[in-house]
């Protein structure tokens, strides 16, 4: 049970077994690993596919065994380990589920996270075609981030994922010394189960939600995801501790985290793309290898949410983004990139 304003809400547990755990993809005709009710909260354990790369720091037994459990070709054609799916009771396709954050925390046993320089990033063919691991220690009592060493990958990672490297086998050297980076937790990946049938690719986001990397989806605000199948099916996976907007080296802070999400079906929100409430803004996003087509995908949601929700014609919206949104790119190493607009909630009269 979780208390939250005074209301006990039921909370399910779902811990990163290799039962409760696919790698790399999502499907929708995988048996739900626990069914909720609407409002019920689970308290969802994520395991980053990069605690393989600092294993002393990174791993503790239960994802030792995680690893072992899922073999190399069982994994993919993405990179993520997902927890799930949660079925939640009476969602049809084309419902919206609120996925509220009530809290984040760093798994206690690994309080460290990677940030891997990778093929992928904006700059790896600029930066000598090298990949490059950064551990960091995340101090809760700070509220930072401070590096503990960086190393050569010793290997081209391509589109492997969970590979694990010998502390022995690499040189480790300090890094960024005197710098402590703001700690930000966020849920990376978040997605209802595609409708296509068979493994989806974690890596690409999509209308379902998924690896949108959107970093200001903290403790408080809420996600809202379109479902696309019976029970929305809901994976998590893939939580940052600090994260900058575009990701550009290819990834976050990435971090064993303990998340409690409630799960509520929202009659009165209509979305068909994923739509990000925080405490102050809205967010929608805009998802295409281009990023002017993002940019302008993320404008038209914005202008569908401003018509349907706030009573405003489209040129009324278009002429408010124009002088009141904020575009911001998400992230750019995706393969869909990313655009959010964010708008101030205050600026409408209540």
């Amino acid at each position: 049970m979780y208390l939250r304003g005074g209301i006990v809400v039921k909370t399910h547990v779902l811990k990163a077994t290799p039962e409760n755990v696919i790698w790399g993809h999502y499907d929708n005709e995988r048996e739900p690993v626990v069914k909720v009710k609407s409002g019920e909260a689970v308290l969802v354990e994520v395991v980053t596919h990069h605690a393989g790369d600092a294993p002393d720091y990174m791993m503790d037994d239960e994802i030792k065994e995680l690893y072992e459990a899922i073999p190399e070709e069982d994994r993919g054609p993405g990179c993520h380990p997902v927890t799930g799916p949660i079925y939640v009771e009476g969602v049809e396709p084309g419902d919206v589920i609120e996925c509220r954050v009530l809290d984040m925390r760093v798994r206690p046993t690994t309080p460290y996270g990677i940030n891997f320089q990778a093929n992928w990033g904006l700059l790896y063919d600029d930066l000598g075609k090298e990949e490059h691991v950064t551990l960091y220690k995340v101090d809760e009592k700070t509220a930072t981030a401070e590096a503990v060493f960086t190393y050569k990958y010793p290997i081209f990672l391509g589109t492997k994922s969970g590979i694990i490297t010998p502390p022995e086998s690499v040189e480790r050297k300090p890094a960024l010394e005197g710098v402590r980076v703001p700690l930000r937790y966020h849920i990376g990946l978040a997605a209802t189960a595609p409708a296509e049938k068979g493994k989806i690719n974690t890596i690409p986001p999509g209308v379902f939600g998924g690896n949108i990397d959107q970093r200001n989806w903290g403790v408080g605000d809420s996600l809202y995801l379109p479902a696309q199948v019976s029970g929305g099916q809901m994976f998590f996976g893939d939580c940052h501790s600090a994260e900058g907007d575009g990701e550009i080296s290819g990834t976050a802070i990435e971090t064993n985290m303990n998340i409690l999400v409630q799960l509520i079906v929202r009659d009165d929100i209509k979305t068909e793309s994923p739509l990000l409430e925080t405490k102050t803004h809205w967010a929608s996003h805009g998802l295409h290898p281009d990023l002017d087509e993002a940019t302008r995908i993320a404008a038209l949601e914005m202008i569908k949410f401003l018509e349907t929700h706030k009573g405003l014609s489209k040129t009324e919206a278009y002429s408010l983004l124009s002088v009141a949104g904020d575009f911001n790119i998400t992230q750019v190493v995706d393969q869909e990139k990313g655009v959010h607009c964010l708008l101030r909630k205050d600026i409408f009269e209540k």
